[in-house]
């Protein structure tokens, strides 16, 4: 045999064979992995949406019954009927949006501050801004309705609405993070054409920003449309309830035994704005949380 002779052509072939193979079994493996832990977040809803299409003798069942023999449709508009769900919905969607508007504007033009201005003490105040994150809800209940009970605000939509329009700490540091990662030559360019701090903001950053204000519209139209506490505290009249309150009072009627075939109808219903939100912005919304955490 020629000494000479050079490597076995196929070693390599071979080599990266079995590279691929084991690729391909990491991979399947993460598969299994992520989709077991699918299952297991998915199974509450699951549930939920069985339980809807039950009777309610079958809800008590023991062992549970996940697939109902005959699925129950009419649940759903039993649910809706036996309770002003309309006015709810009306509520929720009154508060929720205004709110999500006033958060748009306010916290998009507090961040373009913390962001492009320059003066003394600003990363001091923005420490300050962010530190009001630790500060629990509980410790400013009994302060904000002393102060919303002596201007008249008891039983209206006005301590759900005003207070966020003042701003987030946190939804201002996500938006802030997006404006960091815009060049400022943009900003230098349009200065050089005559725009103002006004124009700049309306007409370059605001139309640049569209991921991160995607991501506080979805976050602000969330966290309001799923509200139950703030609105149990300051809401009294039935008339006024939100969603959250109205799933709510199917737990409350005494004397009756708890419809959960009808409560998790109800339930479906009110939480199917916000999948279909999530669904039709993710790809925004996915972009403004990566892009706002690449720069600090």
């Amino acid at each position: 045999m020629d000494e000479r002779q050079g490597p076995d052509p196929g070693r390599p072939g071979l080599a990266q064979q079995r590279k691929k193979r084991r690729g391909l079994v990491g991979k399947a493996i993460a598969l299994a992995v992520v989709s077991v832990g699918a299952l297991f977040i998915l199974a509450p809803v699951f549930w939920m949406l069985s339980t809807s299409l039950k009777t309610l003798d079958q809800t008590l069942a023991f062992p549970p019954v996940w697939i109902p023999p005959s699925l129950q449709f009419k649940n759903y508009p039993d649910a809706l009927s036996v309770l002003p769900f309309g006015t709810f919905a009306r509520n929720s969607a009154i508060v929720t949006l205004t709110v999500l508007v006033g958060e748009v504007l306010t916290n998009s033009f507090v961040a373009y501050g913390f962001a492009r201005l320059r003066g003394p003490g600003r990363r001091w105040i923005f420490m300050v801004l962010l530190s009001t994150m630790l500060i629990p809800f509980p410790v400013l209940v009994i302060p904000q309705y002393l102060l919303f009970k002596n201007l008249g605000w008891i039983d209206t939509f006005l301590p759900l609405i005003v207070p966020p329009w003042f701003g987030s700490a946190f939804l201002i540091f996500l938006v802030r993070q997006f404006y960091m990662t815009i060049p400022r030559e943009l900003d230098e360019a349009a200065e050089i054409d005559g725009c103002g701090y006004f124009s700049i903001y309306f007409r370059i950053i605001m139309p640049l920003a569209k991921p991160a204000l995607a991501s506080v519209a979805i976050f602000s139209f969330t966290y309001n449309w799923n509200d139950y506490l703030a609105p149990l505290i300051y809401l009294d009249s039935p008339s006024n309830f939100t969603l959250p309150l109205g799933l709510a009072s199917f737990l409350g009627r005494p004397g009756t035994v708890i419809p959960w075939h009808q409560l998790m109808a109800a339930s479906l219903v009110t939480v199917l704005p916000c999948v279909l939100l999530f669904f039709f912005a993710q790809r925004f919304f996915i972009q403004g949380i990566v892009v706002s955490g690449v720069k600090g």
